[in-house]
């Protein structure tokens, strides 16, 4: 099965995306299955905390580029958007809103939605062969998953704004010295050290999570949904240009996309 859980004791459930899962998280194909072993963890009255992981090179490596083509000789492109975006903003809003911890332990690569699943989580641990990427700006995308309402609150505007303008990669060191990572491990201890952070975290009482999470998220609360609603107004738009249309192009073709500038 592409996503399994299983328990890790201690009320701790680890939530792991291998093959597709991992490579095409966010694909109509994956993207529900993902939601509802999260779903399923965050509603069982015996599980505390969630770990979310991956597989091999990848935590979760964002959309099915190949659908994205299909999408765009069908064109389907803002009806897959819209299919996508509608299942993955209910769900990190949700993660962000529930009382259950959940940690992200980031064993590779994140990208597109896959960098909002992973920013959206309470903390995050890297292993050395952690990297994450936005690459919205070279499939002629704008940003979405919720990055640039979360990534701002972790390292700031401005390092946000190269990162994404940049269309910048951070390895595990950057992620570590930029704060993006909680921790950053050695690659044999990172279930371990996920589990760990996720007992700690979730040893307190059930208000006491549930209204610390509340406090330090209703302040901003309305303005992440609202967000969401202007990403996909944005990300839907996109998916009828030109732009994207080059940019899937010229990634299936292992290429430098090249975009109009005006």
């Amino acid at each position: 099965m592409s996503v399994s859980s299983s328990d890790l004791g201690n009320g701790v459930c680890l939530i792991r995306f291998s093959g597709q899962s991992a490579t095409q998280s966010f694909s109509r194909a994956f993207l529900p299955q993902i939601a509802e072993a999260i779903d399923k963890a965050l509603t069982n009255k015996d599980v505390h905390a969630v770990v979310l992981t991956g597989e091999g090179k990848f935590f979760s490596a964002g959309a099915d580029i190949n659908a994205f083509l299909q999408s765009i000789e069908e064109n389907d492109s803002p009806q897959l958007i819209r299919d996508l975006t509608g299942v993955l903003h209910p769900l990190l809003v949700r993660m962000r809103q529930s009382s259950t911890i959940v940690i992200a332990a980031i064993n590779g690569a994140c990208a597109g939605g896959g960098l909002g699943l992973a920013l959206a989580c309470d903390a995050r641990i890297g292993s050395q062969n952690c990297k994450m990427a936005a690459s919205y700006a070279g499939m002629g995308l704008s940003p979405d998953g919720g990055t640039t309402w979360l990534l701002p609150r972790l390292v700031g505007e401005q390092t946000s704004r190269r990162f994404f303008l940049e269309n910048e990669i951070w390895n595990a060191e950057q992620c570590a010295s930029l704060g993006v990572l909680d921790a950053l491990v050695d690659e044999s201890q990172l279930i371990d050290s996920a589990s760990s952070m996720a007992q700690r975290w979730s040893q307190w009482g059930s208000h006491t999570k549930e209204a610390t999470k509340h406090l330090l998220h209703v302040q901003s609360a309305q303005d992440f949904e609202t967000h969401f609603d202007h990403e996909r107004t944005l990300i839907e738009a996109a998916g009828t240009t030109e732009e994207f249309k080059e940019g899937v192009h010229a990634f299936l073709e292992k290429r430098k996309p090249v975009f109009r500038k005006k």
